[in-house]
C-alpha cells in the first residue's frame, strides 16, 4: 500500500545533471549484458516492443545551398548516419558508415558536408568532410581526449569555427579551420562554457555564448582577426538566447530570448541599438527564429503546451500567416542559404520523425522523407493531452497524459510516471517507442513536467535551482495522487521511469518515497551528487556551479550529500531496474554501479544493464532492443499486466 500524504517528510532531495531523455556515462568494470529472447505475453498477438523500436525517423535536416538536395540523419542501419536525397524525391544515398554521427552541416559553398562522430558515445568528437556524392572524404580533426563544440561555417564556406578543451581539458578556446588547407588556429583563449554560435554574414565576427546556468547565457561578439571580444548581453537577471539569425547586411539579428520577460519572445537587435524590437510576445515560449537568406521571410516556432506552432512573417509588412499541412508535433526550421525554401523537421506520436519542404513565397509544404513505420499503424499511436494540476504547496504543475486506446474511466489502469532529463527540459509529444508500447499493453503514461521544467516561463524553470531542489521529488507523488483522483488510474500499480536528471529523480523516488511506486526504471541517473558533479564533463561543469552550486564549498557539499539517493538507499524496498552506458561523459557510470551494489547488499531486487559501447544515450538499435525488451518485461511483471487486450 502507498503511504498517505501526511506521512511524507517535507525534507531534502533533488538534483540532476546531463541532458534530456535517456542517458549514459564512463567508468568501472563492465557487467555482462545477457540477450533475452522475444518477450510476448501468452496467447498475445499484439506486436512485441521490437516492432516499436524499429520505427525509423529522419531528422536534423540540412539543405544544399540551392535547396535541391537534403542531408539528414536516420538510424535505418542501426546507427545514426547521414543520408542525402533530392527534395523532389528519389532514392536517398547513404554518405557515412562508421560510428554514430553526432552532427552534420552542408557547407554554404555546397562542396562539402561536415559531420562529427565520437567513440562509443564518449562525447569527444572527431570532425570529417564528405562530398555530397559520398566519393571523397577528409578528416579535419581526429578524435582525441578533447571535448569540442561545432560553431558553423562562414557564409562563403571557406572556414569553420569550433570550441575545444584541447589546451587544458576545461576551458573552451575558439578555433578556426581553413577548409581548403586544414590549417587550424586558435583565435581566442576561452573559458568554461564558451562556444561559437553564429557567424556574421561577412565572416569577420562570430557570436559566442557563455553558459550562465543550464537555461541562460551571456552573449559576446568576437572579431576573429583582432581577437577583440565585445559584450552584447550580460543582463543582471540571467536570460536565454537562441537561434541567432543574422540580417543579410550584418547590422543585426533576430533571436528568441526571455531577456526582461518571463516567456521567451522573438526580437530583432541592431548592433548600434540599445533595445530589442519585439516581434512576438505572448504567454507561450518562442523557441526559434529563422530568417530567410534574403531577409524577406521570418519563420518562428512557438511552444504551446509542448506542441509546436509555426508561423511565417513578411519582414516588410510584419504580416503573419500560419503554415498549414504539417502534422501535430514538434517543429524546427532550417533555410537553404541561396534559395527561398526551408526544411521543416517534424516529430510527433504519429510522425516519429520526417522532413517537409517549406516554400517561403507561398507558405506551402510538401513531404520530402517517408520513414519506415515497421508495420505499425501510426494513426493508432496515442497523442497526449496537456494537463495541469496543483501540487501540495499550491504550485501549478504540468504534464502530458497518455490514455491507452479502448480504455474507459472505470478501468483502474496501471500507470508509469515518466520524468524527463535536463532538468531544464520539457516532456514533449514526440514518438517514444517505450511509451507507445506500454500504452498498447493497457498501461497509462504520464509524462511529468515537474518544477524546473522549461516551456512554462523563466520563473517556473528556476523553481528547482540550487537549494530549491530539496523537495522537488515530491512532485512525482503529487502527480500520482492527482491521477488517482481522476478515478481511472490504480495508484497501487504505479511505476516511475526516467533518464539522466529523470534517472536521478527515479532514484530519489525509490529511496525517498518507498512504497509509493511499485517499481522504478532509471537510465544513467545520479545517485551521489558529490561524485557526479566532481566527475562531470567540461560542458557541464561550466553551468553546474550556477545551476547547482559550488561543490568545493563545504556547506554546498553537505547539501549535495543530503540530496543524494545513495544516502537513503537502505530505504529501498521496491524492485529497481538500472541502465547505463560505460562511456557516458556526463553522468559517470560509477553512479549506477554504486547504487546497484548498495541495493543488492540490502537484498532488494535490482536488474542492471551496463552497456560497454554506449555513452549518455542508447544509440545502437541492437542495444536498444536488449534494453527495452528487459524494461518492458520488468514493468509488465511488476505492474501485474495481464495478456488481455483492451478493446479497440
Amino acid at each position: 500500500m502507498r503511504r498517505p500524504l501526511a506521512s511524507l517528510p517535507m525534507a531534502v532531495l533533488c538534483m540532476t545533471l546531463a541532458g534530456p531523455g535517456v542517458t549514459e556515462t564512463p567508468g568501472a568494470q563492465d557487467v555482462p549484458v545477457p540477450v533475452p529472447g522475444e518477450i510476448t505475453l501468452a496467447g498475445d498477438a499484439r506486436p512485441d516492443i521490437t516492432r516499436f523500436l524499429n520505427v525509423r525517423r529522419a531528422w536534423a535536416p540540412s539543405l544544399s545551398p540551392d535547396g535541391r538536395r537534403l542531408a539528414f540523419r536516420t538510424n535505418i542501419t542501426g546507427t545514426n548516419q547521414v543520408w542525402v536525397v533530392g527534395t523532389d524525391g528519389g532514392w536517398p544515398e547513404q554518405l557515412t558508415f562508421g560510428e554514430s554521427v553526432t552532427f552534420h552541416r552542408w557547407s554554404p559553398s555546397g562542396d562539402w558536408i561536415v559531420y562529427g562522430t565520437d567513440r562509443g558515445g564518449n562525447g569527444r568528437e572527431g570532425y570529417y568532410l564528405v562530398s555530397p556524392d559520398g566519393l571523397i572524404e577528409r578528416e579535419l580533426l581526429a578524435p582525441g581526449e578533447a571535448f569540442r563544440q561545432f560553431g558553423g561555417f562562414t557564409r562563403d564556406g571557406k572556414r569553420l569555427a569550433y570550441g575545444t578543451t584541447e589546451r587544458n581539458g576545461l576551458d573552451f578556446d575558439i578555433h578556426l579551420i581553413d577548409v581548403a588547407t586544414g590549417e587550424d588556429r586558435r583565435v581566442f583563449e576561452g573559458r568554461p562554457g564558451l562556444y561559437p554560435t553564429a557567424w556574421r554574414p561577412d565572416g569577420g565576427a562570430v557570436i559566442l555564448t557563455e553558459d550562465r546556468g543550464e537555461d541562460a547565457h551571456d552573449v559576446f561578439l568576437l572579431d576573429v582577426e583582432s581577437g577583440e571580444l565585445t559584450e552584447l548581453f550580460t543582463p543582471e537577471e540571467a536570460s536565454s538566447y537562441a537561434s541567432f539569425s543574422w540580417l543579410p547586411d550584418g547590422r543585426g539579428f533576430f533571436a528568441a530570448t526571455n531577456q526582461d520577460r518571463d516567456f521567451a519572445g522573438i526580437g530583432s537587435w541592431a548592433l548600434d541599438g540599445e533595445e530589442w524590437d519585439w516581434w512576438y510576445t505572448d504567454s507561450n515560449d518562442a523557441e526559434q527564429a529563422a530568417l530567410s537568406p534574403d531577409g524577406t521571410q521570418l519563420a518562428w516556432v512557438i511552444n504551446d503546451g509542448g506542441y509546436s506552432r509555426l508561423q511565417l512573417v513578411d519582414t516588410e509588412s510584419r504580416r503573419r500567416q500560419g503554415v498549414r499541412g504539417l502534422p501535430r508535433g514538434i517543429y524546427s526550421v532550417t533555410w537553404a542559404v541561396d534559395a527561398p525554401v526551408a526544411a521543416v523537421s517534424v516529430s510527433g506520436p504519429q510522425v516519429p520523425g520526417d522532413i517537409w519542404l517549406l516554400d517561403g513565397e507561398t507558405a506551402e509544404v510538401r513531404r520530402v522523407t517517408q520513414s519506415s513505420h515497421a508495420g505499425l499503424d501510426l494513426t493508432s499511436m496515442v497523442e497526449p493531452e496537456h494537463v495541469s494540476f496543483p501540487s501540495r504547496d499550491g504550485l501549478r504543475l504540468h504534464g502530458l497524459l497518455y490514455r491507452p486506446p479502448g480504455t474507459g474511466p472505470s478501468d483502474r489502469l496501471p500507470v508509469v510516471i515518466a520524468v524527463h532529463g535536463g532538468p531544464t527540459s520539457q516532456a514533449r509529444p514526440r514518438f517514444q517507442a517505450a511509451h507507445q508500447y506500454l500504452l498498447s499493453r493497457g498501461i497509462a503514461v504520464f509524462d511529468l513536467n515537474y518544477r524546473g521544467s522549461t516551456g512554462y516561463g523563466k520563473a517556473f524553470a528556476r523553481l528547482n535551482d540550487r537549494r530549491l531542489r530539496a523537495t522537488e521529488y515530491l512532485d512525482m507523488e503529487d502527480a500520482l495522487l492527482w491521477l488517482e483522483e481522476q478515478g481511472w488510474v490504480d495508484g497501487d500499480r504505479a511505476a516511475v521511469m526516467g533518464g539522466s536528471y529523470g534517472g536521478y529523480l527515479t532514484m530519489a523516488a525509490v529511496t525517498r518515497l518507498p512504497g509509493v511506486f511499485r517499481a522504478g526504471v532509471t537510465f544513467v541517473g545520479v545517485s551521489n551528487w558529490v561524485t557526479a558533479l566532481e566527475g562531470a564533463s567540461p560542458q557541464l561543469k561550466a553551468s553546474d556551479r550556477l545551476e547547482y552550486g559550488d561543490i568545493d564549498d563545504p556547506q554546498e557539499r553537505a547539501f549535495f550529500a543530503s540530496l543524494s539517493p545513495i544516502a537513503y538507499v537502505d530505504q529501498v524496498r521496491d524492485p529497481v531496474m538500472v541502465v547505463h552506458g560505460a562511456n557516458d561523459p556526463q553522468v559517470p557510470v560509477g553512479e549506477s554501479d554504486q547504487f546497484v551494489s548498495a541495493i543488492r547488499a540490502n537484498g532488494i531486487e535490482v536488474e542492471y544493464l551496463r552497456f560497454p559501447d554506449e555513452g549518455h544515450s542508447i544509440r545502437k538499435l541492437s542495444n536498444r532492443v536488449i534494453a527495452y525488451r528487459r524494461v518492458a518485461a520488468f514493468l509488465e511483471r511488476h505492474l501485474a499486466v495481464t495478456s488481455e487486450q483492451p478493446d479497440t
